[in-house]
């Protein structure tokens, strides 16, 4: 027969080998199970995930969207071409409009532009050939056709497009004030197919 003793041990190490004291981490470890029992009503596994918990994933229906857009802010071109150039482009495709700007870069064909300005030849009156501005004004046509690509837009056209005076910083000693200017380009579906 083992013997047992019936002693009350002296020391805590004593005590801990008996198993009579309980050490703060066993304390932490009761209060956590008694927790779990009392929330379920048995013990489980905390680490195996729960499959009754799980919602089902619904996806949200995705909007179409209807228009494409592009913004060129403090763009150092006139403001006097680029209204020119917004009238000239509005209600037209995005490819047709690329196409006719080469050719103003070039020289072959010119803006239809209003006041004391030469006549041009073909159908327009009076123009001229902004080159600079032409040549932003493709930049921006080509990330709207991209744009609308993104947009699964099919036959765009140019629904808007805005010129604004921004704010003209000085050039240097404060002589003159250097042109900038900001544009807004959006384009839709062609509505009667």
């Amino acid at each position: 027969m083992a013997k047992t003793n019936t002693e009350k041990p002296t020391t805590k190490q004593e005590a801990k080998k008996q198993g009579v004291v309980s050490t703060p981490k066993q304390k932490e470890n009761k209060i956590i199970e008694e927790k779990i029992k009392n929330e379920t009503g048995k013990k489980e596994d905390t680490q195996k995930p729960k499959e009754e918990s799980k919602k089902p994933i619904v996806k949200k229906p995705i909007k179409k969207k209807t228009e494409a857009i592009v913004r060129g802010r403090s763009l150092p071109i006139s403001t006097k071409h680029s209204i020119a150039i917004c009238r000239f482009i509005k209600g037209k495709k995005i490819g047709e409009c690329i196409s006719y700007l080469e050719q103003v870069v070039v020289g072959k064909k010119a803006i239809p532009m209003k006041g004391e300005i030469p006549h041009r030849k073909g159908k327009m009156m009076s123009g001229r050939f902004p080159k600079k501005a032409s040549e932003q004004f493709i930049k921006l046509l080509r990330s709207l056709g991209a744009n609308a690509n993104a947009n699964n837009l099919e036959e765009p056209i140019i629904s808007e497009a805005v010129a604004n005076f921004a704010s003209r910083p000085y050039g240097r000693f404060g002589r003159t004030q250097k042109k900038r200017t900001h544009i807004i380009i959006k384009c839709r579906e062609r509505k009667g197919k």
